[in-house]
């Protein structure tokens, strides 16, 4: 793996502020201006990274939005996507996403034979991610248009054991997700129980609203936490370094 690839950047990160903080753009939910605006206010916060993509595509502002952020920011563009038309070689890198947690095929294997191919042509940086939904309290987004149930949230051994078996199929990351606009967190029981038995760096988001619970969840053993909607709902530099703040902290 190259010394200067977005991944051996991320575990940089992790090692020097114990855990990372990302923040995830959905190109649905800004348009140009807004998300300049946003970026140049969050470029001189400490997020680590931006993430983008969204489970839909109700407009043509993928690409564009991409371009916005890497005009006003020198932070990783790293894509966080919802189907395979969310690909873009103007990103550092994608997470190349296999829903470990489900059963759909199209979200296991078929969405990835699809998009691999132009990945590889275009010479974007995939990092194998193994993604489990964590039941955060209501049906979201990802877990209605994967077709796929949720882990329950009190199931934690059935979460370990899907985090073991990405690990033992060689993944990169885990991301246990709960999902945009979760009413409630991936508990911190289950964070903590999957990263002692699981060597993998960990992300974690979905339902994550106060600075107070991103540092609980840093605590409990993410390598990386992500904040989206609630970054929507109060769009100010202040909350997002009290966020960095939280989460650097441990």
């Amino acid at each position: 793996m190259e010394n200067n690839s977005v991944f051996q950047t991320l575990l940089k990160l992790r090692e020097q502020k114990g855990c990372g903080y990302f923040v995830l753009i959905d190109p649905d939910k800004t348009n140009g201006n807004e998300l300049a605006n946003f970026i140049r206010s969050a470029e001189n916060t400490d997020v680590d990274a931006f993430l983008i993509g969204g489970s839909l595509m109700m407009n043509h502002e993928f690409e564009s939005a991409i371009s916005v952020i890497k005009q006003n920011s020198k932070k990783p563009v790293i894509i966080f996507p919802g189907g395979v038309m969310q690909v873009s070689s103007a990103a550092d890198a994608i997470l190349f996403l296999t829903l470990i947690s489900g059963r759909n095929p199209e979200y296991l294997i078929g969405n990835q034979v699809v998009a691999a191919p132009i990945i590889k042509k275009i010479g974007l940086e995939a990092i194998s991610t193994g993604y489990i939904l964590i039941d955060g309290g209501c049906v979201t987004s990802a877990e209605f248009m994967s077709n796929t149930r949720a882990i329950p949230r009190t199931k934690i051994d059935i979460a370990v054991a899907h985090a073991i078996a990405g690990e033992l199929l060689g993944l990169k990351l885990l991301y246990l997700e709960a999902g945009s606009g979760a009413s409630q967190s991936i508990p911190d029981e289950m964070v903590s129980a999957i990263s002692h038995s699981c060597s993998l760096p960990l992300i974690v988001g979905g339902g994550i609203r106060t600075p107070d619970d991103a540092h609980r969840k840093a605590q409990a053993g993410a390598s990386f936490i992500v904040t989206g909607t609630v970054i929507e709902e109060h769009n100010h530099s202040s909350l997002l370094q009290q966020f960095a703040d939280a989460i650097h902290s441990r």
